[in-house]
């Protein structure tokens, strides 16, 4: 299932969209947007899907979404009732790089956020005091205009920019490069490997040979970057891998399995199961659904 263009208008007194919206629950399809976002959930709970990651969202989730990284909300079974009573809101900012002005970005002050917006393409989940301070200048964003709702923007990407690092979780992984201010170039090798041949069968000692190290110098040092071990890291490629095709494509779940880099049914449906709390089909029927 292939995600669709939406948009949502500025007028011509804005250079960004402020939305505060309101459902019985979210209904947005599987989509994406050349504008960046930031989400804010300020009532109701449920899965999302950023990328290739999907996770339990409610009440506070908080990210930032980069340039065309599709992605889809979807509540909780209870809302979609027709005699439910719970509503689903949540503050949404849409921006692109030229609603700070030509050239703004380059200023050297811009720097933490230049990083930030080059993160956000991954998406990123905020989290502690960062979630705090953000979700309250979020809130305070809605009833501005004008220069202070500008402001307001700069204010709360420079408290993104400025997170502790075990505040921001990047959400999505399988399938993109991860970027590391040192031996960047080491590891882009083995993730663009690894990006190319999961489908395969991947040995350790190959991988290690790549980064010029021992197997077990590198299974320390993959950790190390990566939080993950090599197994699990693989293991996380292949099953976001089938999570893509189980929600894009009509393949049949044995199909999937193997075109996922999987030799065993069964292993496939225990791994997917324990990675997305559902079976395959289940997963696809309601996503898809």
């Amino acid at each position: 299932m292939k995600p669709i263009l939406e948009h949502l208008p500025r007028s011509k007194e804005q250079s960004f969209v402020v939305c505060d919206f309101e459902y019985s629950y979210y209904p947005t399809p599987w989509h994406y947007h050349p504008e960046y976002e930031i989400v804010l959930v300020t009532e109701s709970s449920g899965k999302r899907i950023i990328g290739d990651r999907v996770s339990d969202f409610q009440r506070g989730d908080l990210v930032l979404i980069g340039p065309d990284l599709p992605h889809v909300y979807r509540n909780d079974d209870a809302y979609y009732d027709p005699l439910s009573t719970l509503r689903a809101r949540s503050v949404v900012v849409h921006f692109l790089e030229d609603s700070f002005g030509v050239g703004m970005l380059a200023l050297p002050e811009m720097a933490a956020i230049r990083s930030l917006l080059k993160r956000s393409r991954f998406g990123l989940e905020f989290s502690g005091e960062a979630n705090r301070t953000i979700s309250k200048a979020m809130i305070e964003i809605i009833k501005l205009s004008g220069f202070e709702r500008w402001m307001k923007l700069i204010y709360i990407l420079d408290t993104m920019a400025s997170a502790d690092t075990g505040e921001v979780r990047r959400i999505s992984t399988a399938g993109m490069a991860e970027h590391h201010e040192t031996d960047e170039e080491r590891l882009q090798n083995v993730l663009a490997y690894l990006n190319a041949h999961f489908r395969e069968e991947v040995d350790l000692v190959t991988v290690a040979d790549l980064a010029h190290m021992t197997p077990s110098a590198f299974s320390r040092y993959f950790k190390h970057r990566t939080r993950k071990t090599f197994s699990e890291y693989l293991l996380e490629l292949r099953t976001s891998h089938a999570a893509h095709l189980l929600i894009r494509t009509e393949q049949g779940v044995g199909e999937i399995c193997y075109a996922s880099g999987f030799n065993n049914l069964s292993n496939f449906n225990r791994h997917f199961k324990a990675y997305y709390q559902m079976p395959p089909r289940q997963f696809r029927k309601q996503f898809i659904q």
